[in-house]
């Protein structure tokens, strides 16, 4: 049993909770062109208002650790960091697609694939059961007609995330895949999971933790490089 603060920045999405004994209590959430710097503080602060707390009655804090932005990760965990220091309270890191992949759920016969948009034709994704268990492991990848074929030819294989959509016209002839939009990770699906974590003790180590990037940082063009 625990009041955890959740933090997610891993996309487009700013988002934070707070759960209670893994259930809601508060949430405040943009989706947006990458805010985060902006509205993360400005969001913590509003969850505690809401869920009528103090900071200081943290049992523990919880971020999405990735894969994701560069930027947005770096965010996320360096203001949970900051958290975890100056209230002296323990860190604990959901993946990001882990959590994604409870915002829906599709029925037992369908296995559900988190997409996170990477570069050109690269997603970050992972494959999970209607249960939560792990499939196939997080990884980037490079779609193809190829891609997940053995799956595909098993049963439906549901897509979403914001790496999903470029994914469409590949899998466009196959009747068992399965595309839902606007599917975005949210700090409350990271509740249960922190709580899960707090409770059987899996923490981080604050001063040595980093993002879980899957891939080197390459600087280009683009404002953000995902």
């Amino acid at each position: 049993m625990a009041l955890i603060l959740n933090i997610e920045t891993a996309t487009t999405m700013c988002s934070v909770s707070i759960g209670k004994d893994g259930q809601l209590l508060a949430l405040k959430e943009l989706n947006g062109d990458y805010t985060h710097a902006e509205n993360l503080t400005l969001f913590i602060e509003d969850v505690v208002k809401q869920a009528g707390i103090q900071l200081s009655d943290l049992d523990a804090i919880a971020v999405s650790k990735g894969p994701g932005s560069y930027t947005g990760l770096r965010i996320g965990v360096s203001t949970a960091k900051g958290l975890c220091y100056s209230l002296d309270k323990p860190l604990i890191a959901i993946n990001t697609l882990q959590h994604l992949s409870l915002a829906l759920s599709e029925g037992e016969d369908s296995l559900l694939c988190p997409m996170i948009d990477a570069r050109r034709m690269e997603v970050y994704c992972a494959v999970y059961d209607s249960n939560g268990n792990e499939i196939v492991p997080t990884a980037a990848e490079i779609i193809d007609e190829n891609s997940f074929a053995d799956l595909l030819k098993k049963g439906k294989l549901v897509f979403f995330g914001d790496g999903a959509a470029k994914c469409k016209e590949t899998f466009a002839s196959n009747s068992n895949a399965i595309f839902i939009d606007d599917i975005y990770p949210s700090a409350k699906n990271m509740i249960p999971l922190s709580e899960k974590a707090f409770n059987a003790k899996q923490l981080e180590d604050v001063a040595y933790f980093e993002p879980y990037y899957l891939k080197d940082f390459v600087a280009g063009k683009k404002k953000e490089v995902i």
